[in-house]
């Protein structure tokens, strides 16, 4: 067997994943949060693309498992629409691996704003399909996106803002330190 390094690179694009999946553990408003940030970096910059999925949405079920104990009190492998939320996170792997290959602060602008509609649509079906709050009828599917609005602004802004921070901080670390843009087999 050889002895390979394991690249600079992927060490650190793990890094951030990782700070940013547990910083959800931190007090924050409600859907004021990391994870767009999270989807869109990994796929953008993990070359891999079977780690581009693998890595955030695991890092994101591990994240879960700690929220969901101290919610739930107990070990929750998956809560009720968990599959619908992580969906919508490995489409945003998907928009980051396609829209922000190329950096640019406008494709930046886009594609976070368009992940704060894809977890806002998404994940809020999967709340009126199967929580049993809302009636299974159109008008309770209306009710139940309408009672999710309040909750998009912070979600808009969170994407926003961690989007923006962790892609320029990446693109700052780059710049400092030119091994970071190498793009290898396994980053």
């Amino acid at each position: 067997m050889k002895n390979e390094k394991i690249p600079l690179r992927l060490v650190i694009i793990t890094a951030i994943v990782m700070v940013l999946a547990f910083s959800r553990l931190l007090p924050h408003p409600f859907n004021f949060s990391p994870l767009a940030a999270l989807a869109l970096f990994g796929g953008a910059r993990y070359s891999n693309r079977f780690a581009a999925y693998l890595i955030p949405l695991t890092a994101l079920w591990v994240s879960d498992l700690f929220l969901n104990a101290a919610f739930y009190g107990r070990f929750v492998p998956f809560y009720d629409g968990a599959f619908f939320t992580y969906a919508a996170f490995a489409t945003m792997v998907f928009l980051g691996s396609v829209a922000l290959r190329k950096f640019s602060a406008k494709r930046l602008l886009f594609t976070s704003l368009s992940a704060s509609v894809i977890f806002f649509l998404v994940s809020n079906f999967g709340v009126w399909a199967f929580s049993g709050m809302y009636a299974a009828t159109l008008p309770g599917m209306a009710t139940c996106y309408a009672a999710a609005i309040p909750f998009f602004r912070n979600t808009l802004t969170g994407d926003l803002i961690y989007s923006f921070a962790v892609f320029y901080a990446f693109a700052f670390a780059q710049r400092q330190f030119p091994a970071l843009g190498n793009q290898t087999r396994l980053a």
